[in-house]
């Protein structure tokens, strides 16, 4: 699907010069002499390499068109994530480093949303909020405020986030999936 410069957003899957690229960062510039034009930053989905380019606002640029399924995760080997799709019980095998350091989130039965690209699974979008346990985590320093204080913590999963003083090891809390963020305890 054709879109203009313009309506390029981050996010984004393009096809441009014979590969796949997301896009990391927009910029939509106009001059006070010439034309206006979008500045964007684009990493290859295939080989990892960046690239930055300047499209004109009256160009075309080729949206990627993918196809999307729920899935189910299954289980981890040790360079795959396994899920199955919970009408057809196919299962499907997506490399770890597709999915990255958000892998780490994926619990059993969790249900994800798989971007194809020509058949091949080229993305992982997790649920927005995620349950997760704290292992450890720092005491607290009395006297300060709880706005401004937030310590380190480890969850069970071995990712390192920043929580409020309340939160003790062994408490369930609710993540952001998109920013590895705290959000809430439950």
């Amino acid at each position: 699907m054709k879109i203009n410069a313009g309506e390029i957003r981050v996010g984004m899957l393009l096809e441009y010069k014979d590969d796949l690229w997301q896009v990391l960062k927009t910029q939509h510039v106009k001059p006070g002499k010439g034309g206006a034009f979008a500045q964007v930053e684009m990493k290859s989905v295939n080989k990892s390499t960046k690239l930055n380019e300047r499209f004109r606002s009256s160009e075309t640029v080729e949206k990627a068109s993918l196809e999307e399924v729920s899935y189910n995760y299954l289980y981890e080997d040790e360079n795959n994530y396994f899920f199955i799709d919970q009408k057809t019980f196919e299962q499907i095998e997506i490399k770890k480093t597709v999915i990255g350091e958000k892998g780490k989130l994926l619990t059993e039965n969790l249900e994800v949303l798989v971007s194809f690209y020509n058949e091949n699974p080229i993305s992982v979008v997790l649920p927005n909020q995620v349950k997760c346990k704290i292992a450890t985590t720092d005491a607290a320093i009395k006297g300060q405020t709880v706005s401004s204080s937030y310590k380190p913590a480890v969850l069970e999963n071995g990712l390192k986030i920043q929580v409020p003083p309340f939160v003790e090891a062994g408490d369930l809390i609710i993540l952001d999936s998109r920013t590895i963020e705290y959000i809430k305890k439950i």
